[in-house]
């Protein structure tokens, strides 16, 4: 969050340094040997899989538990990693319960699916321990590649293509790389600097430069990249957050839910954070919940996560809704912000009631606030860029772009569902085409 806040009820050091460490623990504590065993043996290793089917990166789910079943972990491991390189971060913040253990037969069945995600994280965090990349980079090939953003997509991207031979320049305008893994995502699900750690790893392929400070519209313009390099790939993700639209959203207290998170997943000492008493989350996605739980986390005395349309209508999943429940944040639904309340500073956010449709329905009520975090949504932002669909950059199948040249994938580009999972798939996907298309192998 950018300046220090002064509004009253927004304080440092709401809970003591060990309740906030039990606080921010691993959400979904790591299989040992023993467990990964007893889990892997759960799996019928279907026969056309639906698991498998589920996955946007098409991993052979049967395959690499069979592999954990009969003592083989890093075989299981190398079967992830063929189709997601990320599959360490993945193992922790997809939405498996959406995903692949949704449409698991023992889920079908019994009400509890195999352990898919735990699984998958015994597997590459074994290999990973022991510094292992099981991939080995091809002959040199004289191409450059430049990736514009070091999220997900972008990473990806780079791996393949350097695993292909390419030359890669990856560039952020962040001092990290990582994007949403580094700093968009709820601190206990990536704990001990995991996501640093994974792309470490993963640079261990060779041919990979990482650029920060580095803006596409700012320091670069995608007409020097197309010229510099033989291929340019974006995936450089939504910089840009919606506004609430309200008189007096610029007052002090109301910030990005975006800004908050990246503020404390680069926090060294969590008691130093800023948290209100009273804290409302407007929205209704991922974000929102990541907010609203770590806001809880911190102390906050009351948190309240308020969304326009129905918990049906709600993108954050099931589970996520139930976490932040179990954490003691208020879900309301079917209310929208009509106006801030407050002399210079946030008091209270002032709402009214809404139909499914979102016709209002006159009836309002206000809640006392002095910290809101907005997660409506964020925006594509970039000047000069390939032809939009809608709000992000229109690609094909395989991330081609309107322009000769220039691929996109992840969340700036059309067609994705803004999955950490979906934009490692696009990524992947986008570097195989570029590959066939620099080699001459594209048809």
């Amino acid at each position: 969050m950018t300046g220090k806040l002064y509004v009253e009820g927004v304080t440092q050091g709401r809970l003591p340094p060990d309740q906030l460490s039990d606080n921010f623990g691993d959400l979904h504590p790591p299989l040992d040997a023993h467990e990964a065993l007893v889990a892997a043996d759960r799996c019928y290793f279907c026969h056309d899989a639906p698991c498998m089917t589920a996955c946007p990166t098409s991993i052979d789910i049967p395959l690499f538990i069979r592999q954990i079943a009969t003592g083989t972990p890093d075989a299981a491991a190398k079967t992830i990693l063929s189709q997601n390189i990320l599959g360490g971060m993945c193992a922790r913040v997809c939405p498996t319960e959406t995903l692949c253990e949704e449409v698991c037969v023992r889920e079908t069945a019994e009400g509890k699916p195999v352990e898919i995600g735990r699984l998958q994280r015994y597997a590459t965090d074994g290999l990973m321990a022991r510094n292992d990349h099981p991939f080995a980079r091809a002959a040199e090939t004289g191409k450059r590649i430049a990736v514009v953003g070091a999220g997900p997509a972008g990473l990806s991207c780079a791996h393949r293509l350097a695993m292909k031979g390419h030359a890669v320049d990856i560039l952020d305008p962040r001092p990290k790389p990582g994007g949403l893994n580094e700093y968009g995502i709820a601190a206990y699900k990536s704990t001990e600097d995991f996501a640093a750690r994974e792309v470490d790893w993963l640079m261990q392929i060779g041919g990979i430069t990482f650029k920060s400070g580095e803006k596409l519209g700012k320091t670069v313009t995608l007409e020097a990249l197309k010229s510099d390099y033989d291929a340019v790939f974006l995936g450089m993700g939504l910089g840009g957050v919606n506004a609430l639209g309200l008189d007096g959203e610029d007052k002090d207290g109301i910030l990005p839910a975006v800004d908050f998170i990246a503020d404390l997943r680069q926090a060294s000492d969590l008691s130093r954070l800023e948290i209100g008493r009273d804290v409302v989350v407007i929205g209704g996605g991922m974000t929102a919940i990541d907010a609203a739980v770590q806001a809880k986390l911190l102390g906050a005395l009351n948190v309240t996560l308020v969304y326009r349309r129905g918990q049906a209508r709600m993108n954050a999943s099931l589970f996520e809704q139930e976490l932040a429940a179990s954490k003691g944040v208020r879900i309301i639904t079917n209310a929208t912000p009509k106006a801030v309340h407050g002399n210079g500073a946030v008091r209270e956010i002032e709402f009214e009631y809404t139909d499914d449709d979102l016709t209002p329905t006159g009836q309002t009520f206000r809640l006392a606030a002095d910290q809101v975090f907005k997660a409506i949504g964020q925006t594509l932002v970039g000047e000069g860029l390939p032809e939009l669909d809608g709000r992000k950059i229109k690609v094909d199948g395989t991330g081609r772009t309107s322009v000769s040249g220039i691929w996109a994938g992840g969340d700036c580009a059309s067609g994705g569902d803004d999955l950490t999972v979906t934009a490692v798939a696009e990524g992947r996907d986008a570097a195989e085409d570029i590959h066939a298309t620099l080699t001459g192998a594209a048809g």
